[in-house]
This record gives structure tokens, sequence and C-alpha cells, in this order.
């Protein structure tokens, strides 16, 4: 556990961003059955945790990808991200829609991608992979190179490991889902046994079942 994935996930859980309910889980809209809720738009709202965050993503960027032309956020919540990281690196910043504009130009990418740039993505939640690799493939239309993902948090799915070696993109985020259950069982926010039974739904979500309620 890297120092700043703690510090990302204490902030996520500080904040609220993150609801851990291994007793009463909640329905995701593909049917799964999560033990986790996570609205990391409201890091937004937090200077303090919105920095950390921005900080983590150009650091990670500086180091890994010094090639980088242009900061591309995931519409709509990486857009802010996107947006300070581009300013704290100083390279251009834009954000790639879910899909093309149904109206006037028809343009799924805003602001400018050339087709000699080198993009690095970001999106603040990874689940299954989807909506990034959507946004990757945009980006790649327009003949520009990816040079990789990032993210403020992963739930660490076996879908989302094999959706990006198909798609030969590397991610990264600042923190994720071992960590965080890992720190709220430090933090006493949840027992050995509702830990037990976070670790088992990353495993194998589709066949997951809640953890007893006493």
């Amino acid at each position: 556990m890297t120092e700043i994935a703690r510090q990302i996930a204490n902030d996520l859980l500080e904040i609220n961003a993150v609801t851990l309910s291994p007793k009463e889980p909640f329905t995701w809209a593909s049917g799964i059955q999560a033990p986790i809720y996570t609205d990391n738009r409201r890091t937004i709202a937090f200077p303090t945790v919105r920095t950390h965050i921005a900080d983590g993503l150009a650091a990670y960027i500086k180091t890994n990808f010094p090639e980088a032309t242009v900061i591309a956020g995931v519409a709509t919540a990486g857009i802010p991200h996107a947006a300070i990281v581009a300013d704290k690196l100083e390279l251009p910043m834009s954000y790639v829609r879910s899909k093309p504009k149904d109206h006037g130009t028809g343009q799924q990418i805003e602001g400018q991608i050339l087709a000699t740039d080198k993009v690095v993505l970001i999106d603040d939640l990874i689940s299954t992979g989807g909506s990034v690799l959507g946004a990757a493939k945009a980006v790649q239309r327009s003949g520009a190179t990816v040079l990789g993902v990032l993210g403020i948090f992963s739930y660490e799915l076996p879908d989302s490991a094999e959706n990006f070696a198909k798609a030969e993109l590397s991610l990264h985020t600042l923190t994720n889902y071992s960590t965080l259950v890992q720190l709220a069982n430090e933090n006493h926010d949840i027992d050995q046994e509702e830990l037990s039974s976070l670790q088992q739904w990353r495993k194998d979500p589709w066949h997951w079942l809640p953890a007893q309620t006493k």
C-alpha cells in the first residue's frame, strides 16, 4: 500500500465519496449486487482532496508519460480532474464525450487532439473500463496515440483487467478497492467478517453473497 494510495483512499472515505455496505448491498445498473457505492464527483467539492488527486495524477504522468502532449478527460466526471492536471503540467486539455453530438458538427472530442498527439486519458472511476475504453477508441480514430489511462479509483474487477488487456492499454489508478477496504478495516469501519465478504466480492462479483446480518 503506497503512501498516495493510502492518502486517496482515506480521502474518499472521509468525504463519503465511497460507501461500504457488505450486509445491505447496492444493485448496479448491470444487475450486480455490490457492497460498495462510489461517487467520486464529490471530490471536486473538497479543495484539499482535489489537490491530492491532481498532484498524484500529475506526478505519475511526469514519471511515466513525459512525452504526453494532451491530457484528455472522459465526460463528465473526468473533465475537472483532467483540467486541473493539464494546468499543472502546462499541457493542452480536451475531453471525450460518450458518443458524438447529435447536432452541429457531431464531434465526440472537444478541444483539439491532432493525429500527432500523445494522449493521457483521465477518468474518476474504473469498474469494467467500458466508458474510458470507448473514449480511448474515439481518440485512436482521430489518429492520435493513447499512452495510457489514469483514474482515481478502481474496483479491480476481473472484467476490467481483461478489457484493458484486450485493448492493449495500460491502466493506473491512484488507489483501489483492496487498499480502501483494508484501510476501512484498520479504521474499524468494518469488522473482519465484513472485510472477508468485501474481498470475496471483488474476486467474483456475479456470484457473491452479502455478509450475514447479525
